[in-house]
């Protein structure tokens, strides 16, 4: 049976209507992540310091990698700080099978990690940063302008504390430090040491003294 003109025009609506993609939907947005109160107050900015130590905004990070008590299983006594370079956590070993966990962010490439035991051979508060010679290297237009060091300060990379890490009475270079970026906190991206969010830093600065056993796992 033939089609008449009409009957062409009428059908084509519909038929051309399965071909365009159909508008979207308004949807409301999505509600803001809930942040827990007591989280806010660990991440708030830090008074009594010489320098500012501005607030983290925890609802643009990985809730995983946020300071927070966890069970954990390890024959390393209390006090011991387990560094898991993996996972991208660090571990102060409690009693009872439990451990304060900080995230971590750790060395771009894996012959930049250090791995095996060590001592907090010393602290430092809003220390110096001086890049290695094999920072200086490596990356001579990057660092080769700090090669007599960087004063502690805001811009200072290793943030207002630092642990130095150090096997048979010799600094091993490798650090636990601050970040003056925390966004990087769970990746791959500094020269070797190990960062943690500034404000978490200090909160491990004053519960591990000198002369604490460090732990670092192998990838």
């Amino acid at each position: 049976m033939l089609l008449t003109r009409r009957a062409v025009l009428i059908g084509a609506p519909a038929t051309l209507a399965g071909c365009v993609t159909r508008q979207a939907v308004n949807e409301p947005p999505l509600p803001p992540p809930v942040v827990d109160a007591s989280q806010l107050a660990m991440y708030a900015a830090l008074d009594g310091e010489p320098f500012p130590v501005p607030a983290v905004d925890i609802s643009e990070m990985d809730p995983r990698f946020l300071r927070q008590v966890v069970p954990y299983a390890t024959t390393q006594p209390p006090g011991t700080v387990v560094v898991d370079l993996e996972q991208r956590y660090a571990y102060l070993v409690r009693e009872n099978g439990r451990a304060l966990r900080y995230g971590i962010g750790v060395g771009k490439q894996e012959a930049f990690n250090f791995q095996g035991t060590a001592l907090v051979g010393r602290k430092a508060q809003w220390p110096r940063w001086t890049p290695t010679p094999n920072m200086i290297k490596r990356e001579p237009d990057r660092y080769g302008r700090f090669a007599a060091g960087l004063a502690g300060g805001p811009d200072n990379p290793l943030g207002p504390r630092a642990l130095y890490l150090y096997r048979g009475g010799t600094d091993t270079l490798y650090r636990l430090h601050g970040t003056v970026e925390p966004w990087t906190i769970g990746t791959m991206v500094s020269s070797g040491c190990v960062r943690l969010i500034n404000q978490d830093i200090v909160d491990l600065y004053r519960r591990v003294p000198v002369g604490s056993k460090v732990v670092l796992l192998p990838t």
